[in-house]
């Protein structure tokens, strides 16, 4: 297993107070057999320096600087490149335990699978942390029970960075690789699907050595945006044309989506009404033209069903319920950091 070249594709974009703790995690890996990739991409501040400055000080590592192109468009920048039977990625203002890969790496090899993946921590600057989800079960799954447990979203994470993948999934995905860069938000969960789909069996463990730095201006704090409204419901509707010829896949996927575009329609626009409400508007009329087919919809469940009808015919005092009930919970307060 030392034998095995890992390939670590770290995106980095103005973030100089974070790469150097990033890539000292990397650089303390216990699996040593590392072909780390830092992918600079466009950065205005110190963080190009400090990558060229850790890899005169580690062979190991590769940087490349490149015109600012996005996530997706540095990630791929650097499976282009990449030369190890397995590729992994760490985003460049978070960090990871020192036996990580190792980790994933040992569950690729003991259950000949071509995905391992385990869980995370995503860690609150006032150093609160909380686990997903940490159950220390070890779960393996075959092509469609992987699919359906990602796009779920249950309790398989749809980040890319808690995963080790056989570069071999990524050969079709490269001659495709506008359909991920053209996406900013849950561009994670689209790269994905279809390497899951090329994937015969994965495994997981629920362990979490990733951790997630939440921070002012991340995509889980930042304000809305027209990517974050409209990116989410376009990749639902990407995966719902694309596993038409696999109707397991196909329900779960239908049942999320419809369930993230009541969300949408019920949305509060007290901070941009003028972005919202178009979008909110239109995604209601949608669900209203879709009534009929999610009524009479067998795998649907009874609460979704029950949500798309109170949105469509009530959507303000759904919301107003909804509204509480995220306070009642907490969850309005979820990705907070102030």
């Amino acid at each position: 297993m030392e034998d095995i070249i890992i390939s670590i594709i770290v995106p980095a974009y103005n973030i100089e107070a974070y790469i150097g703790r990033c890539l000292e995690s990397i650089i303390k890996q216990t699996h040593t057999n590392l072909e780390i990739i830092v992918v600079d991409d466009g950065s205005t501040d110190k963080t190009g320096r400090i990558i060229d400055k850790y890899a005169t000080s580690d062979k190991r590592i590769i940087p490349i600087h490149k015109k600012n192109g996005g996530v997706s468009s540095a990630r791929f920048a650097g499976i282009g490149i990449a030369t190890g039977l397995y590729i992994g990625f760490v985003d460049g203002d978070d960090y990871v335990e020192p036996k990580m890969f190792e980790y994933l790496l040992s569950n690729i090899v003991q259950y000949h699978a071509d995905i391992s993946h385990c869980g995370y921590k995503m860690i609150f600057p006032d150093g609160h942390i909380d686990y997903y989800y940490n159950t220390k079960k070890i779960l393996f799954q075959n092509n469609m029970m992987g699919l359906k447990d990602l796009v779920s979203g249950l309790f398989v994470e749809p980040g890319l960075c808690n995963k080790l993948f056989s570069k071999q999934l990524f050969e079709n995905l490269l001659k495709h690789e506008q359909l991920f860069t053209s996406i900013r938000i849950n561009e994670d969960l689209l790269l994905n699907y279809f390497l899951f789909k090329e994937a015969k069996c994965s495994v997981y463990e629920d362990i979490c050595p990733y951790n997630y730095i939440l921070r002012q201006n991340s995509a889980a704090t930042s304000k809305i945006n027209e990517n974050k409204l409209k990116d989410p419901i376009k990749v639902m509707k990407i995966i719902c044309t694309n596993s038409i010829d696999s109707s397991e896949v196909n329900k779960v996927a239908e049942e999320r989506l419809f369930n993230q575009m009541v969300g949408i329609a019920v949305m509060s626009d007290r901070d941009q009404p003028e972005l919202i409400r178009p979008y909110r508007a239109r995604i209601r009329k949608e669900l209203k033209g879709k009534l009929k087919y999610i009524m009479e919809c067998e795998y649907l469940s009874k609460s979704t069903k029950i949500k798309v009808v109170w949105t469509v015919l009530w959507p303000a005092s759904y919301r107003l319920v909804h509204t509480l009930y995220e306070k009642v919970t907490g969850l309005d307060k979820k990705y907070s950091i102030e």
